[in-house]
């Protein structure tokens, strides 16, 4: 057997030495499935909605996602389940699972106050769930086509994302007022519309502006590479209209962090794509700015005196004022720092800034480990883009060097990882980034999953 690539209803699986059987088997449930369920639960339903007595974590889609964290180790104690050959990013998680646990530790030696032991505790959980997206993705894929299928699902659910907003910003409407769901409740306090300059700034379903916007700029590239690489013509045109209002999307948010979010993914984007290309989203660029200006003029020149009046904006001077602080408690606890998720609010400032938030919580060590995985992510995937034969496979891969881009700048500017869509949506890319890794390497036995033996 050929270790080149296959189709995919003939991608074999290794079960035995020179012993191989489909993988393209009936399972009514796996793991693509799950994660399309996740992506459906986490987009559609508003943020503020969760089960019954729960706390934030209790969102539909946050619960299936620390399942997964369970349902991959079960597999891992079945040796006909479990992932034969090597997964780098298995390590980068058990390094990031480790300091987390190792500072959780620290804290609860330190001393917390009961609003600090909870967020510990909290932040523990979503660590799980952030793990279990993460794994389940990079070693549960069971093929090219399975793939695509769950990234097809986010960029469906992310163009309803961006109806959504797109109605709260032109209609002064908020939609998801009316979006309740049997058994689920309101928890906590809702964002809601905010007036900004000549416009109003929209969260759609998620739970805050930038995380709205942010969503966006992971999800246009997407919807591009199916508009560019759909088998039909229909459903290139279809996924260009989706492509479309995502990016009509971004704007509505009124976020600095989603337009350079969109700057960042087009400077990767467009050294790999042909002059024609590069020319024609230059034009239809053109065309929606003037479009905009045109049905809106306020929301042009507000999202213009954001960026030329930065250095006066009270949300980024508040942030550069912190600094002094940050390094007061940094200087105390550096190493591993004051204990996961322990800055918590109101007992201390927001800082606006993941990495520097993650810095006193987890230390240097934390803040290493994290930038570990972003970029073990992009290694990995710039080894799968090297190892890939076709312009489809390739164009994947570089949408998700981007994304993981992306989540290294978005940590400057806002807590990313207090943000449970944003949060739960990157762990899906840094999954992606383990598959297209795995799908795309010479060796069968670290491409696929030993399946069920039915011979036994």
């Amino acid at each position: 057997m050929s270790s080149g690539v296959h189709p995919a209803d003939l991608e074999p699986a290794w079960i035995a030495e020179r012993t191989y059987i489909t993988r393209r088997r009936l399972t009514r449930i796996d793991a693509p499935v799950m994660l399309s369920l996740m992506v459906c639960l986490l987009t559609l339903i508003p943020s503020h909605l969760i089960l019954p007595g729960m706390t934030d974590l209790g969102r539909p889609a946050l619960v299936v996602a620390i399942l997964m964290w369970f349902w991959w180790m079960t597999a891992r104690l079945n040796s006909r389940l479990v992932l034969t050959g090597p997964q780098p990013l298995r390590w980068a998680i058990l390094a990031f699972l480790l300091s987390m646990l190792l500072s959780y530790a620290i804290g609860f030696l330190r001393g917390l106050t009961v609003m600090e032991a909870n967020s510990a505790d909290r932040w523990m959980l979503t660590a799980a769930a952030i793990s279990g997206v993460i794994l389940l993705t990079a070693d549960g894929m069971p093929n090219w086509d399975r793939l695509d299928g769950v990234l097809r699902v986010f960029v469906y659910c992310c163009a309803f994302v961006a109806v959504v907003g797109l109605i709260q910003a032109f209609l002064y409407f908020d939609l998801t007022q009316y979006m309740r769901v049997p058994g689920l409740q309101m928890k906590g306090w809702v964002v809601g519309l905010e007036i900004r300059g000549g416009g109003v700034r929209v969260p759609s379903t998620t739970f805050h502006y930038i995380e709205f916007s942010l969503l966006m700029a992971m999800a246009l590239p997407f919807a591009i590479h199916f508009a560019r690489f759909s088998a039909t013509s229909r459903q290139r045109q279809m996924f260009a209209f989706l492509a479309l209002l995502i990016a009509a999307a971004i704007p509505a948010t009124m976020s600095r962090t989603g337009f350079v979010a969109l700057a960042i993914v087009l400077l990767v984007l467009m050294p790999t794509w042909a002059w024609r290309m590069r020319y024609n989203m230059m034009a239809l660029g053109l065309v929606m700015f003037a479009g905009m200006a045109v049905v809106k003029p306020s929301l042009v020149t507000t999202i213009t005196n954001m960026f030329l009046g930065a250095s006066t904006d009270p949300s980024i001077t508040s942030r550069t004022e912190r600094y002094e602080m940050v390094g007061y408690y940094f200087s105390q606890r550096p190493w591993f720092g004051r204990g996961t998720g322990t800055w918590v609010s109101p007992q201390y400032q927001y800082l606006d800034n993941q990495w520097l938030a993650f810095a006193l919580t987890n230390g240097v060590v934390g803040v290493a480990v994290l930038a570990a995985l972003h970029v073990t992510a992009i290694v990995v995937t710039l080894l799968a883009r090297r190892r890939s034969t076709s312009e489809r496979d390739r164009h994947l891969c570089s949408i998700l060097v981007a994304v993981q881009l992306v989540a290294i700048a978005a940590g400057f500017t806002f807590d990313s990882l207090s943000f449970s869509t944003y949060a739960t949506a990157m762990s899906l890319m840094v999954g992606m980034c383990g598959a297209v890794w795995r799908l795309s390497h010479p060796a069968l036995k670290v491409r696929t999953s030993t399946p069920r033996w039915f011979g036994s």
